[in-house]
């Protein structure tokens, strides 16, 4: 079965050894066009620095990347071609949906069923295009679909995003990825909403899962059928490698390595520093790389136990899986 890709179809099969929840950009399109650019945005220097870190991300073994850059985290897929034309050794997968914690934008708060413009909400179809046709005029179909439930849950503009995630999926069948907060406990409020909605929800992945080191929480999720996405490796300030790397481990003991994804969460840049992304990373985060996970972690995790059938069942086949 293949997949899109922003270089085009590829078989499930090719995906070889996949992170699932990286990003190459996030970026506020109005912050940079306003105070990013002759200050501290250089787009050819960013996009020869991302080249630079993708490819040496191949380098390692990794074939593909998931990138769940969508509205709201400044997905431009044009600057994303151009990087993986230079970067042939590695698949990038893009994503479509919205990315917001409370409201919703502008642009669809008032069109959809009962509001000021009735009709069909209009987020459904746009999602579909995206999944089916392509993104924009780029002919870059995205293969999957994001939301949030932050911590305050589901608002009202959340709530709506969600259902038109859900619709789109029921649509295409295209799989899911939700941000959750794992102190709040989100993704059982995710869950409970798609299942309500009939997904199927060995197609959702929960992700920030691996914040949580609450064992009888997370294995609640992956009873469900969803995964969990341990995705967050170098981000201490949110659960440290040495727990997130245990937790894992106990959960491979106990039968879960079948429902659980690897990943860092991380970026070549972020906008949220400023032009200093760089010098943040280097003060609170040094090891949130996308090389971390082979530099250290896998290391890690057989040292406690995880077998390399297990590693190969989270890096290779459930990605393989929610995708076929």
């Amino acid at each position: 079965m293949p997949v899109p890709t922003v270089r085009g179809p590829v078989d499930v099969a090719e995906l070889g050894q996949t992170l699932m929840h990286e990003h190459v950009f996030v970026l506020s399109p109005e912050h940079v066009e306003n105070y990013g650019r002759g200050v501290w945005w250089d787009e050819e220097f960013r996009v020869a620095d991302a080249i630079r870190k993708l490819n040496a991300l191949a380098a390692l073994g990794v074939r593909t990347l998931v990138d769940p850059t969508v509205w709201g985290l400044g997905r431009y897929i044009p600057r994303i071609q151009r990087i993986a034309a230079e970067v042939p050794e590695l698949h990038i997968i893009v994503a479509t949906g919205l990315y917001c914690f409370e409201e919703l934008p502008h642009q669809y708060e008032h069109r959809g069923p009962g509001l000021l413009l009735d009709g069909p909400d209009p987020m459904v179809d746009d999602f579909v295009r995206d999944l089916t046709v392509g993104i924009a005029d780029t002919g870059v179909r995205a293969a999957f679909l994001k939301c949030v439930v932050e911590e305050k849950g589901l608002t009202p503009g959340v709530e709506r995003i969600c259902r038109a995630v859900a619709q789109a999926h029921l649509r295409t069948g295209a799989p899911i990825t939700v941000h959750t907060n794992a102190a709040a406990r989100t993704g059982t409020i995710a869950l409970d909403l798609f299942a309500k909605e009939g997904v199927d929800l060995t197609k959702v992945i929960v992700g920030h899962a691996g914040d949580s080191n609450d064992l009888d929480h997370l294995m609640s999720l992956a009873d469900t059928g969803a995964t969990l996405g341990m995705d967050r490796f170098g981000l201490d300030v949110y659960n440290t490698t040495e727990r997130r790397v245990a937790t894992i481990a106990e959960l491979c003991r106990r039968g879960y390595a079948d429902r659980m994804v690897l990943s860092h969460d991380t970026a070549c840049f972020m906008d949220y520093f400023g032009g200093a992304w760089d010098d943040a990373l280097a003060s609170f985060a040094p090891d949130w790389r996308y090389d971390h996970i082979h530099g250290q972690v896998l290391a890690m995790l057989m040292e406690s136990g995880v077998a390399r059938e297990q590693i190969d069942q989270m890096l290779v086949y459930n990605p393989r899986s929610y995708f076929a």
